[in-house]
C-alpha cells in the first residue's frame, strides 16, 4: 500500500509540473478541441444533466462546455467538496456566477443551490478530471479520493477528459479505483464500456 501511494505521488508531482509547463497556446487549442469533441458525441446529445468541474489553471478548461450546455437548455451541476470527510456533492447552477471560491482554491456552487440527486435525470453524464488516465480508462487524481468516494453511487456515464500526452499504457490503482466510460482527448475518444 505505501509503494502504491509512493508511486501515485512521484507520477502526480512530474505530471503536474509538465502540465503547468504546457503552451497557453496549445493547451488553449487542445481545450477546444476536447470540449468541441465532447459535444459532438451522441452521450453529450442525450444527456440531461451534466455533472461538470470547475477548472484550475492547468486543467481543461471546460468552462465554455457549461455555458453552451446551459444555453442549450441542459442543466448543470458542480461539486462541493466537505474537508471533514472528504464527501462531494454536486449542486445545480443556473448561472456560471452561482459558482465561488472553494477549498483547495477550487469553485463551488453557492451553499444554498439544490443538490443533484441520483433519480434526477435518465441520462447523467460526469466529467472526471485527472492528472493522467489510461488506456483502460483508470485515472490517476490528486490523491484526496473525493471522485473515488462519490462515483459508486454514481448511475450515469463517466466521461474523462485529458491531453493525449497524459494518457499511458497504465496507471497504478488500488482497488476501489474505477475505470471510467469515456475517454475524450485532443485527438479522440475511446469507448471503454457499454453504458
Amino acid at each position: 500500500m505505501y509503494e502504491l501511494r509512493t508511486h501515485k505521488n512521484s507520477l502526480r508531482a512530474e505530471y503536474r509540473e509538465k502540465r503547468a509547463a504546457l503552451p497557453k497556446e496549445m493547451k488553449e487549442a487542445c481545450d477546444e478541441k476536447i470540449c468541441a469533441l465532447f459535444m459532438s458525441l451522441v452521450t453529450y446529445r442525450y444527456a440531461d444533466v451534466l455533472l461538470m468541474y470547475a477548472p484550475l489553471p492547468d486543467e481543461i478548461n471546460v468552462m465554455p462546455l457549461a455555458e453552451a450546455a446551459l444555453k442549450g437548455g441542459k442543466r448543470i451541476c458542480f461539486p462541493r467538496c466537505s474537508p471533514k470527510d472528504r464527501s462531494m456533492v454536486f449542486c445545480y447552477v443556473e448561472d456560471i456566477s452561482q459558482l465561488e471560491s472553494g477549498i483547495y482554491g477550487i469553485r463551488e456552487p453557492m451553499e444554498n443551490l439544490r443538490q443533484y440527486r441520483s433519480g434526477d435525470a435518465e441520462h447523467p453524464v460526469c466529467l472526471i478530471p485527472g492528472i493522467l488516465f489510461d488506456h483502460e480508462g483508470y485515472r490517476l487524481g490528486y490523491g484526496k479520493g473525493y471522485y473515488d468516494r462519490y462515483l459508486p453511487g454514481f448511475g450515469g456515464t463517466k466521461v474523462g477528459l485529458i491531453y493525449s500526452e497524459f494518457l499511458l499504457d497504465a496507471v497504478p490503482r488500488g482497488r476501489f479505483d474505477l475505470s471510467v466510460d469515456l475517454l475524450v482527448t485532443e485527438k479522440g475518444v475511446k469507448a471503454l464500456h457499454a453504458n
